[in-house]
């Protein structure tokens, strides 16, 4: 969740950088850049988030000044029927998001699977020196300036699917697997 805050705060500063000429004057032009960002179509979802929040579309400034046929036609509804359409819209608006989910998953999924093409996992040979990385949840983990790696280790053994059995150079070989994305080479 923390990476789609950045990526939104991201994009939203980008907008700011185009609409605005000082820096000094950006907060008089946040709103408009929110309401850009909240009412632009993403392509991970084919959805915009003010549409998955509000389950309607945003009246954007200009309908209000030129009304636009949506804007006309709800106008015409009398008390009754406009409840009446927005209930519906509302129990749309969970299958909406379900939509708007499998698409995020799909798209999440061929973004995973480009990337996966181009990444070449490490190859590690028994023998070879490795340092292993330092976890934030162990206790060797102290502060922000210790280091991130501890060891030298030996690969001890290979197994499938990229794990790795590693030995101590005392000679103790380690009971439990570790992933190999979790070491690096080590060279004397």
């Amino acid at each position: 969740m923390n990476g789609t805050v950045e990526a939104a705060n991201k994009n939203i500063k980008r907008i700011l950088q185009k609409i605005v000429d000082n820096h000094r004057q950006w907060h008089e032009m946040l709103s408009f850049a929110l309401l850009g960002y909240r009412t632009t179509m993403r392509t991970s979802t084919r959805a915009m988030p003010y549409m998955l929040v509000y389950d309607t579309e945003a009246v954007i400034p200009v309908e209000v000044e030129i009304p636009s046929l949506r804007v006309v036609q709800e106008a015409k509804l009398d008390d009754a029927e406009w409840i009446r359409v927005r209930q519906e819209q509302l129990m749309r608006i969970d299958e909406k998001k379900m939509d708007a989910v499998c698409h995020d998953q799909l798209y999440q999924n061929r973004m995973a699977n480009a990337f996966n093409k181009r990444v070449k996992p490490p190859q590690f040979t028994p023998g070879q020196l490795v340092l292993k990385n330092i976890f934030p949840h162990q206790e060797e983990a102290k502060g922000k300036f210790e280091p991130n790696w501890q060891g030298a280790y030996v690969v001890h053994r290979v197994l499938s699917g990229g794990a790795l059995i590693l030995e101590e150079m005392d000679g103790r070989v380690s009971t439990k697997p570790i992933n190999s994305d979790a070491i690096k080479r080590y060279y004397i």
